[in-house]
């Protein structure tokens, strides 16, 4: 396993990190007990969660990761070697203060996310979204009080726009407050104009550190989705849309580099993301342990000048944009 500072925070963090958005929805309770003792026998050291994980499965209420994962950390005794990242955001109970990045909202999301996770303090604490409705100084004000309490070391975005995390940037800076060092987004070799475009620029401007979730294309770039071949899953509608004549030619391109290697396609396409500059880590997904296996053999995994060129070439929208 490989490791990379995660942002400006001086935590040492494992360059596959552990999504956890599958407990309890894809991947019973059991299995993900055994993900995880893979994970961390692997060299694997950086969890990611959230409190709404996995609200959206019928019988679920949300939290239901982070139990599993409080759970996994007490039997294992493990906590000290683990660099715990949740997210808050979501609708977690009814009411005006049931969701956002309110005050009110995230000081008792916090404590519920504490309890569930066993921890007296999450290492990275992350707004899941951005709240329109809440100004962001009040925002930022309630994640400085957690900093200063002990019970957040640093605190980090997902989903924000260029101008969203700009502006979040501005207010610490101008008020003093504790300043996003991470972000999520949403990004991989099939998905890239989107982020590359609105919110890539402003993300070197100001150093953070980049942490990409779907990075394998919702399952695309595995490789298991061919011309005339789609396998059942929970997430074929969503990949629909990334079943084109071009992303076909790019996995066989994906294919070729793999064999050159003797690693996978899924290996390759990490491997692209970990090259990109300020990424630190990929969040990966795994049903079991041998597709967590497969993803973090990417760790280590170096892909040269030439073969960097030709991926970002042929997934870029512009030919102006070759994914520096």
């Amino acid at each position: 396993m490989d490791y990379r500072n995660l942002g400006p925070t001086g935590l040492e963090v494992s360059t596959i990190c552990l999504g956890t958005m599958q407990f309890k929805w894809t991947t019973d309770e059991a299995t993900s007990y055994q993900v995880l003792d893979a994970y961390f026998e692997g060299g694997g050291n950086f969890i990611d969660t959230a409190d709404v994980y996995t609200v959206w499965q019928p019988g679920n209420v949300g939290g239901e990761a982070e139990t599993i994962i409080g759970n996994w950390l007490k039997r294992t005794g493990h906590r000290d070697k683990i660099v715990l990242a949740t997210k808050v955001r979501g609708k977690m109970w009814d009411g005006p203060d049931g969701e956002g990045l309110g005050k009110a909202h995230i000081v008792k999301a916090v404590e519920d996310s504490l309890r569930r996770l066993q921890t007296d303090h999450i290492d990275l604490y992350q707004a899941h979204s951005p709240d329109t409705l809440t100004p962001i100084d009040e925002t930022m004000r309630a994640f400085d009080d957690l900093v200063k309490q002990g019970k957040v070391r640093f605190v980090g975005c997902s989903n924000y726009s260029g101008d969203q995390l700009a502006e979040a940037v501005q207010a610490s800076k101008r008020d003093g407050l504790v300043e996003y060092t991470t972000i999520q987004p949403h990004w991989s070799l099939v998905e890239r104009l989107k982020f590359e475009v609105e919110t890539y620029p402003t993300i070197k401007t100001y150093g953070l550190g980049i942490i990409p979730y779907s990075p394998l294309g919702r399952g695309f770039l595995t490789g298991k989705y061919r011309p005339g071949h789609v396998p059942e899953s929970k997430r074929n509608e969503s990949v629909k849309p990334l079943l084109t004549n071009k992303n076909f030619l790019l996995l066989d391109k994906l294919d070729a580099i793999a064999g050159a290697h003797g690693c996978t396609v899924a290996q390759v396409s990490l491997a692209w993301l970990l090259g990109r500059e300020q990424v630190v880590s990929v969040i990966i997904g795994a049903n079991n342990v041998e597709q967590l296996k497969d993803s973090m053999g990417a760790a280590g995994l170096v892909l040269n000048e030439s073969e960097m060129f030709e991926l970002s070439r042929r997934t870029s929208w512009t030919t102006g944009i070759l994914g520096s």
